[in-house]
């Protein structure tokens, strides 16, 4: 049998969402493509920049490239509430605009934002699939707009459809899949998959973020006034929930201690069938909505500790699907690395200035005393058999 090839999934509709921009007085959307340089945070040239820079550098000519097909009205049922989904394909389909209440205004739907975000949600469930099926090893999709703040009846920063949640819902009616374990690194707390799986035992959700970042009342967990540590589940979902609220400033060593003292204690505990990672690449350095010190080795090192457990726990199932990063000059570097490491192919591509964040990396006194909060964190869950 031929070795399983990792696997990216892309589509160009996904890069012509905007989130109601325009150009002079033409909407962007539908055929007007956003513009480079967008003020947008997200402006679809992060995601682009990476997709390019994965062509340039000769990787991609190892992965299966493939696109996919939209999601269903009733597929985003599975997780998302009819009025909501209803609401905002209204809104799409009349040229974009806000949300009416009692829906989320602070997340602008744009012209055929409805559609891509299907497209986005799409790509995200194909990679699952085929990864679950034993198509492919690995996978990653470049899914946008992104996913992980879309709750069951709210739109959330810059989230529509809640891509990952929704790729669970379909594998799991359509396929047959398990327990599956959601490890979110982007800066900002994982508070759609929280809400969606908060009262379930089927999937672990893991946050690394961020503390207090976005959105602050995320850490308040179904009416219940408990810190981010102390929102575990509720019900069955009960000790299936996993916050980690880093503090602002933490680098790389904070992320890996993290990782080797909460994370892969609770994934090994759990035993998934599947490990998916909400990546966004907003805890770099150079991010302009976020305070945290990675860069794209972190990333390398991060996402290669992921690939080996999941080698150990469930047959090397992988899913990458990416979610937010908003620094257009340096979100490619870290998506190359992340890359680099789900094959284990090293390109030529030097990340640029990496010695500099290397530098600046914190300190002794720092790291010492985050650890010491972690291991706090540690013990906590491990009352909790979380861990």
């Amino acid at each position: 049998m031929p070795q399983l090839k990792s696997a990216f999934y892309t589509d160009e509709a996904t890069f012509w969402h905007s989130a109601g921009q325009y150009i002079l007085q033409f909407p962007v959307g539908g055929w007007i493509e956003p513009p480079a340089g967008s003020a947008h945070a997200e402006s679809p040239e992060s995601k682009r920049r990476l997709l390019n820079l994965f062509k340039r550098s000769g990787l991609m000519d190892s992965f299966a490239v493939n696109s996919a097909e939209p999601i269903t009205y009733q597929d985003a049922k599975l997780v998302h509430d009819t009025a909501y989904l209803d609401e905002l394909k209204r809104v799409s389909d009349a040229g974009g605009g806000q949300l009416s209440a009692p829906f989320r205004v602070d997340t602008p739907v744009g012209v055929k934002t409805y559609d891509i975000a299907l497209i986005s949600a799409g790509l995200a469930y194909q990679a699952v699939k085929d990864v679950y099926q034993g198509v492919y090893q690995n996978a990653y999709s470049l899914s946008r707009p992104p996913g992980h703040h879309a709750t069951k009846n709210q739109a959330m920063g810059f989230c529509y459809l809640n891509n990952i949640s929704i790729a669970i819902e379909k594998a799991k009616k359509e396929l047959g899949l398990g327990r599956v374990a959601i490890v979110d690194w982007d800066v900002h707390h994982g508070n759609g998959q929280q809400d969606i799986f908060y009262d379930r035992d089927d999937v672990l959700t893991i946050s690394i973020h961020q503390e207090s970042c976005y959105p602050n009342e995320s850490i308040v967990a179904k009416g219940d006034e408990k810190s981010a540590i102390e929102a575990c589940g509720v019900g069955k979902g009960e000790g299936y929930n996993l916050n980690i609220p880093l503090l602002p400033g933490s680098g790389e060593a904070i992320y890996l201690y993290a990782l080797d003292n909460l994370v892969i204690p609770a994934l090994e505990a759990y035993q998934p069938e599947m490990i998916i990672i909400a990546s966004g690449f907003d805890a770099n350095t150079l991010d302009p909505l976020a305070r945290m010190m990675l860069h794209s080795k972190a990333y390398y090192k991060m996402t290669k500790r992921m690939k080996r457990l999941a080698e150990s726990l469930c047959d090397g199932k992988l899913v990458i699907v990416h979610e937010g990063g908003y620094a257009e000059s340096y979100v490619p570097f870290c998506g190359l690395a992340s890359l680099e490491a789900l094959s284990g192919i090293k390109t030529e591509v030097e990340s640029p200035a990496l010695d500099f964040f290397i530098s600046q990396q914190p300190k002794a006194a720092f790291n010492q005393f985050h650890r010491d909060l972690i291991d706090k964190w540690h013990a906590y869950f491990k009352e909790k058999k979380i861990l």
